[in-house]
Order: structure tokens, then C-alpha cells, then sequence
């Protein structure tokens, strides 16, 4: 069985230890310190976690962050290579794959699409992953913000709807990791096609991010 997070683990790890501690990320205010600080505290640190996700906590997440971003830069990768330590929610059986998958594909893509880059084939079993995943992912990251009805397409006719009473119709089409990545915001540094009415897709492109016209 193959375990997607192990592979964008080490694909992810390689890519920041190549790119160095000031390296750009597409994640807003981050370089790759930052990142490689936010992926040891989210594995080994579930107190200082819960900010990432609750703004209460976000204060004690963010000082928590920063003392690990002052730690050695080779230190914060290999111990994000090693993987999750032991006691961390991450180590439970299946709990990585469920997890991370998806997680690691989208900063290892925020390294590697953060400077000049080129597009890159991806596993089709990852692909498959990152499609199953879309539906949740899409209407959580996607479904609050878009003020238009869209439809996200793969090239071989399979799609799904966000937003389905919301007035409109832009149809987004592209492969599933460029959708996943376009759900997780990164919509500017994708290979999409985005078509509908001109309002419409301007509309839509001001809510969430699009790559330019």
C-alpha cells in the first residue's frame, strides 16, 4: 500500500534543505525557516498547535514558532525528515497518511513554486489521493469565500460543485493537484483554465486567487 506522506515527507524535506533557511515559500510572511518551524511545531508541540487552527491560541503558536525558527536550520529539516516523534498524534498508525498527505504535497509545492519553476508530473495514485480529498477540502477552503458557483473540472470530465446556491457559473478546470492547490489558496502559481461569464470570473478571481488572465 503506498504512503503518500512518507514520499512528500522526504520530497518536502530535500526541497528545504536545498533551498535554505531564506528561502521564499508561497505561504504569506514565511520563508522556508518559518515553514520548516510551523512543520517540527505541528508534529511534536499539539499545546502550541492548536493555534493553527484557533485564533485564541494563535499568540502562543506564534511565540512557540518563533523560538523554533532560531533553532539550527539543518536541526528543525532533519527532525521534520525523521518523522513524527514518538507521543505525537502523527505516529498513530494511519494517522500520517490521513493527515499529512495532502499537507506535505501543498508546502512542498509552496517551496518549489515560490521561485521560477516548471511544471512537474505527479504519481497518478497521488493524484487520485489529492481528487478524493478535493470535495472536503474545496468546500471547506473554498466554499466561505467564493461569491460564485463553480465548477472544479479534471481534463477527463470528472468534476464537482463549490458554492451551489451561490448565484453564477465559472467552471475551473485543471489537474487534481492543481485544483487541491488552488483550494488551499495558491490559485496564482497554478496551471488552471478559468472560464464563465467576465464578471463572474473577475468576481471570483478578487475572492479567492487565480493565476492571471
Amino acid at each position: 500500500m503506498s504512503n503518500h506522506a512518507r514520499g512528500e515527507r522526504q520530497r518536502l524535506a530535500e526541497l528545504l534543505a536545498a533551498a535554505g533557511p531564506e528561502g521564499p515559500t508561497l505561504c504569506a510572511g514565511w520563508l522556508t525557516r518559518d515553514l520548516a518551524a510551523h512543520l517540527v511545531l505541528r508534529e511534536g508541540r499539539p499545546d502550541a498547535a492548536l493555534g493553527i487552527q484557533l485564533p485564541w491560541f494563535a499568540g502562543w503558536t506564534r511565540r512557540v514558532q518563533e523560538g523554533y525558527a532560531r533553532r539550527p536550520y539543518a536541526e528543525l529539516v532533519g527532525r521534520f525528515r525523521a518523522g513524527p516523534p514518538r507521543g505525537s498524534l502523527f505516529a498513530l498508525p494511519g494517522a500520517d497518511e490521513a493527515a499529512n498527505a495532502v499537507e506535505y504535497f501543498v508546502h512542498a509545492e509552496d517551496v518549489r513554486r515560490a521561485g521560477e519553476w516548471q511544471p512537474q508530473a505527479v504519481d497518478p495514485a497521488l493524484a487520485e489521493l489529492l481528487w478524493r480529498r478535493l470535495p472536503m477540502l474545496a468546500r471547506f477552503e473554498l466554499g466561505r469565500r467564493t461569491p460564485v458557483r463553480m465548477l472544479l473540472c479534471r481534463p477527463d470530465g470528472r468534476n464537482l460543485t463549490v458554492g451551489q446556491r451561490r448565484p453564477g457559473s465559472v467552471r475551473v478546470t485543471g489537474e487534481p493537484a492543481e485544483l487541491a492547490l488552488f483550494a488551499f489558496g495558491r490559485g496564482a502559481r497554478t496551471e488552471l483554465t478559468v472560464t464563465g461569464p467576465p464578471d463572474e470570473v473577475a468576481r471570483l478571481r478578487r475572492a479567492v486567487g487565480l493565476p492571471a488572465a
